[in-house]
């Protein structure tokens, strides 16, 4: 019984009424002869019967086969006709894997820098992007006089600035200025604030990245950052490169640890053929900054490549006052002239840290709701910065007075010990990791440590150990930092500078290479066993006379040492005044005659 597709579909009709009935109805209408079509589907069955108009009604199949199901059928004469399954299509089954290349072809187009946001976009972007920004897109133009306490670095870049805004000059007479600048100097003191600073003098595009920016977990993908950066940077020449860290991917090679092509070393590599591959006149000058240059790989500090060093140094009082200057501009202190003790109190400090102090002085002026800065809130933001903040910790009594004892000897000793450097204040306040502190301030800068300051220094570190043994008759580990301390020095004293006579002027150091910076392995020393014992028995006899010096200024000045730790107990914290009072009462010497006037007395 054949009939066309045509006329199935026509008895279909969506005038035709659909009902939805069990399976086992459709299988009893089927055996009782009331149906005359049927259409097979994937999931379900859709019969007719011979009603005018027809009837149609639809039931699901079971997942479970039922192979009597076309049977009955055929034995009934039922006009049977099959829809295609709607499965998944060639394209449906390849779109999961289309989707997943799709994403690698991504990558990898991330990987070289192709998609906006690499270098040339003006942002960072790509695992070969970086930073880039010309002179008319900085948010803030940043030239020499934002950079303070730095002239001598700043004279040896001046010429630089020259060279990139008009390279024709030195290149008519032939002359090459240095392609690699190395910036020099410890953490803070403003390398990159100088190369920003040189950029902006010259304004000239400025390409800036970090040493560690260059390594990723894909292979290659340092070599290739280099070789997309040098290449941006020919193209808009004159331009400035600036590798921050560069002692992150410039370590020494060949530590025979790990092989010779891991990613550090392909990228250090790199950089090595890109300075040797500057024409005479391309106007390109590679800036880098690091405060390890030991470490760095004798290769990237030969001729031709970083072979100018300039060297940022901590700055000394005048410049710190320079520098304070500037990063308070925008700071309603009441009282500029209060700079002044700031930068006689901060020695060491670097100009990072000097941000920093004016930062937490802010702070704690918006702590107590102050329209203006203060000398106190200078003060406690010094402390702050330099012992830590103050911990409240419940302290016994025995502990407190052992604790004042022990400050009150490190004071005592430096007060009548000549040749050592001005008490500032001492205090049994826990700021930090310490409990207590005795604070002293170097009237001058000082470049060398001469012998009768060492010395001086030994015995007052010793003083506070000396103090509990001879007052309490017992000591504690509080001793603990002082006597490291005691014993570097001591032993710097002993085989670095030949202060002794037993010893001489004799290099007895140990050795300082690093295994891991591709140095020596062994850590051979340079002397005999029995040498190195001489140097412990030196070392010792320091100490132990540094400390016996310490038992007999105590001893001497008992009273007023007793009359100091009953004050301490009482107040916490004594400023030079204070000291002075208990220690020599009789005595004019104030800060005034000291050289410490301009700093604030401790409230």
């Amino acid at each position: 019984m054949a009939v066309s597709l045509l006329g199935v579909l026509g008895n279909l009709t969506p005038q035709s009424s659909q009902t939805t009935v069990p399976y086992s109805t459709i299988k009893s209408m089927i055996v009782s002869g009331d149906v005359t079509s049927a259409v097979l589907k994937e999931h379900a069955i859709i019969v007719s019967n011979n009603a005018q108009p027809a009837e149609q009604f639809h039931a699901v199949v079971p997942t479970q086969s039922d192979p009597s199901l076309l049977d009955l059928l055929e034995q009934h004469e039922v006009q049977i006709t099959a829809e295609a399954p709607t499965g998944t299509s060639v394209l449906t089954f390849l779109l999961p894997w289309l989707l997943i290349l799709g994403f690698y072809f991504w990558m990898q187009r991330r990987m070289m820098g192709n998609l906006p946001g690499g270098f040339g976009g003006g942002a960072s972007g790509g695992l070969l992007g970086g930073r880039f920004a010309k002179p008319s897109e900085t948010r803030q133009k940043v030239t020499f006089d934002d950079v303070a306490g730095q002239e001598q670095a700043k004279r040896e870049v001046a010429e630089l600035v020259e060279f990139l805004r008009n390279p024709e000059q030195f290149q008519q007479v032939g002359a090459e200025v240095p392609h690699g600048v190395l910036l020099v100097g410890p953490p803070g003191t403003g390398k990159t604030l100088l190369a920003k600073a040189l950029a902006g003098e010259a304004e000239v595009p400025f390409f800036s990245t970090s040493g560690s920016e260059f390594i990723e977990i894909f292979v290659g993908v340092g070599a290739g950052r280099v070789r997309k950066m040098f290449e941006n940077a020919r193209k808009a020449a004159p331009a400035i490169i600036f590798i921050d860290e560069l002692d992150s991917i410039g370590r020494t090679r060949g530590t025979g640890l790990g092989g010779g092509h891991d990613e550090r070393e392909q990228t250090l590599n790199q950089i090595l053929a890109e300075l040797d591959g500057f024409a005479d006149r391309e106007a390109v000058v590679v800036l880098a900054a690091t405060n390890r240059p030991d470490v760095l790989d004798p290769a990237l500090l030969r001729p031709g490549r970083f072979d100018r060093h300039v060297t940022l140094n901590l700055p000394d009082k005048t410049a710190r006052r320079a520098i304070l200057d500037i990063h308070a501009r925008n700071l309603p202190l009441q009282d500029t002239g209060d700079l002044d003790s700031m930068a006689a109190g901060t020695p060491g400090f670097s100009g990072a840290d000097l941000k920093n102090l004016l930062n937490e002085a802010a702070i704690t002026a918006a702590r107590r709701h102050g329209s203006l800065i203060t000398r106190d809130d200078l003060d406690e933001a010094r402390d702050k910065v330099m012992m830590g903040t103050v911990r409240t910790l419940a302290i016994r009594p025995d502990e407190k007075h052992r604790l004042a004892v022990h400050e009150a000897g490190h004071t005592a000793a430096a007060f009548y010990t000549p040749k050592v450097d001005p008490l500032y204040k001492v205090t049994i306040i826990p700021r930090g990791q310490a409990l207590g502190g005795t604070h002293m301030l170097a009237e001058t800068e000082r470049h060398t440590l001469d012998e009768d300051f060492l010395r001086g220094q030994l015995i007052t570190l010793l003083a506070g150990r000396a103090a509990e043994k001879l007052l309490l008759g017992t000591v504690s580990s509080g001793a603990d930092d002082d006597i490291r301390r005691a014993t570097d020095m001591a032993r710097s004293m002993v085989a670095r500078w030949g202060m002794t006579d037993e010893l001489g002027p004799v290099n007895l150091r140990e050795s300082e290479d690093h295994p891991f910076l591709g140095q020596s392995i062994a850590q051979p020393r340079g002397h005999a066993d029995a040498t190195a014992a001489h140097v412990d028995e030196a070392v010792i006899a320091l100490l132990k006379n540094a400390e016996a010096q310490a038992t007999d200024v105590l001893r001497k000045h008992k009273d007023q040492i007793s009359h100091l730790i009953e004050r301490l107990e009482v107040e916490e914290t004594l400023d030079f005044d204070g000291i002075r009072q208990c220690l020599d009462p009789d005595s004019k010497v104030t800060q005034l005659t000291r050289g410490l006037d301009r700093i604030p007395p401790v409230k």
